[in-house]
């Protein structure tokens, strides 16, 4: 059965890897999963078809004979379950990698969305420049520990994981902040999952689509 999974037509980030398709997209590459695209706009994500598919009008869902998915985290999960590469056989190291995947979405993600709230849709607020430190002392409070518990490690729990690739993902948002060099072993960790060949491929895979008319 094919895996279809929807993507902008062109990505808000212009194809920097930050829209949530290019976290399928790792995950089927990591589980070398051969997977179709279909390309929407944000007029298409309002309309009845693509509503069926996620009731939010958003991407990615993702459909595989009958079963149609969306939310990030459940789409990576599910894929991790079915194929091997993304989560250890050992029962207690398993149970561990989920953890990691729930800490990367619920604990580590919001306030990163929130430094995306104030700099992109209230930068032009009276409040934002009084908000701005506090969203960043809140994103701290998250790295702190996640730097402190990673230590040396390459990777959060041993080998490379599903809690991984969530983790990375969420972490490469802050990029642009500086904030990541405030933690060279976050920073080192973040280039790591870049330097992934599964990575590398979905990046690629989204950037075409986003590449200038004429472009490369």
């Amino acid at each position: 059965m094919t895996i279809t999974i929807t993507a902008f037509e062109r990505s808000p980030d212009g194809g920097k890897g930050l829209a949530r398709d290019t976290r399928v997209r790792w995950a089927l590459e990591e589980a070398g999963q051969p997977y179709e695209v279909r390309l929407v706009s944000f007029a298409d994500m309002k309309k009845p078809e693509h509503l069926a598919r996620h009731p939010f009008g958003q991407i990615p869902t993702y459909e595989e004979g009958g079963l149609t998915l969306f939310e990030t985290g459940s789409i990576v999960f599910h894929i991790a379950q079915r194929h091997a590469g993304l989560l250890p056989e050992d029962a207690a190291a398993r149970a561990r990698a989920i953890t990691w995947m729930f800490a990367a979405l619920n604990t580590v993600e919001p306030p990163i969305l929130e430094l995306v709230t104030v700099k992109v849709f209230e930068g032009d607020k009276p409040w934002s420049p009084e908000r701005l430190p506090l969203v960043m002392d809140r994103i701290r409070a998250r790295l702190m520990p996640l730097s402190a518990r990673l230590g040396d490690g390459e990777w959060l729990d041993g080998a490379f994981s599903v809690g991984d690739l969530l983790m990375v993902s969420v972490l490469l948002r802050l990029r642009m902040s500086g904030v990541l060099d405030e933690y060279p072993n976050l920073a080192r960790y973040v280039a790591r999952g870049e330097e992934r060949p599964a990575y590398r491929r979905a990046f690629a895979s989204q950037l075409a689509v986003n590449a200038p008319m004429g472009g490369p």
